[in-house]
């Protein structure tokens, strides 16, 4: 898990937790300044006082349910980044 997102590695599926407490689950693309490229992207915004980890482990375990072809976000509202592929899955 790292927060600087400019580490994560390219064309691999992320699992990105943000300030705010949404989900980007989705292929990493880049980094260019202060904003992040993503492509086929889910987005998740939890109800509050749920935790994500649920859903994110359903994705890890199914696939990601594509919301958006191309997604930039600002890479500065990065909480932590993991790989999807290193996330467990259901049992």
């Amino acid at each position: 898990m790292n927060a600087d997102l400019r580490t994560a590695p390219h064309g691999l599926n992320l699992v990105i937790e943000t300030k705010t407490g949404r989900v980007i689950i989705g292929r990493f693309d880049s980094v260019s300044g202060f904003q992040a490229l993503m492509h086929d992207v889910d987005l998740y915004d939890p109800p509050v006082g749920v935790d994500p980890e649920a859903y994110i482990r359903e994705t890890a375990t199914y696939g990601v349910d594509v919301k958006q072809r191309d997604f930039a976000f600002d890479a500065t509202s990065v909480l932590r980044w993991r790989k999807l592929g290193e996330v467990p899955k259901l049992a």
